[in-house]
């Protein structure tokens, strides 16, 4: 059973070591399960191994199929970017705008050890940039323009004090 780690673990600001496939302690069907559960449970678009707790260079994207990524990197990257504002599961009710590439060529490993190459354009590329940051160390918070990301942490502190005081419906 997966437990996300809060905001604060160290484990967010380290880079990931390379998934090793003969590492028979983590298994990269096993991983991939996790993962999944993860963002069939919280309906997240991506979840990275480090955000619960697993030190790997792994992580899944919410899809029909979901796109399992072991080792992942940019090939390359658009020049054209859009402002759009992103969540992320490890920040719960903070959504800050942020600055992305709007297409990437990206190559990974999936769970079975065989490398894909992918263009992948709009929400997917973005989510899949969001979640190459965290296996580099790297939360949302620190691409974040200094105004957007003091905007969110206010309404973050809004929806909190509504949340205590029972005028927020979470569902």
């Amino acid at each position: 059973m997966y437990k996300l780690v809060p905001e604060d673990d160290p484990i967010l600001r380290e880079e990931m070591p390379r998934y090793d496939y003969r590492d028979q302690a983590l298994d990269p069907i096993d991983l991939a399960k996790q993962l999944f559960e993860v963002i069939k449970d919280t309906k997240a678009l991506g979840v990275s191994a480090n955000q619960i707790g697993i030190r790997a260079r792994a992580f899944i994207l919410y899809g029909d199929p979901c796109m399992v990524c072991f080792n992942p990197r940019i090939v390359d990257e658009s020049r054209d970017e859009i402002l759009l504002e992103e969540g992320c599961l490890s920040f719960p009710m903070l959504f800050v705008k942020i600055k992305r590439p709007q297409g990437v060529r990206v190559r990974y490993e999936n769970e079975l050890g065989e490398t894909e190459t992918k263009k992948l354009v709009g929400m997917t590329a973005r989510a899949f940039l969001h979640e190459l940051d965290h296996l580099n160390g790297v939360v949302f918070t620190d691409v974040a323009n200094k105004i957007h990301l003091d905007n969110a942490k206010r309404k973050r502190k809004l929806l909190n004090r509504k949340l205590k005081r029972g005028k927020l419906n979470v569902a």
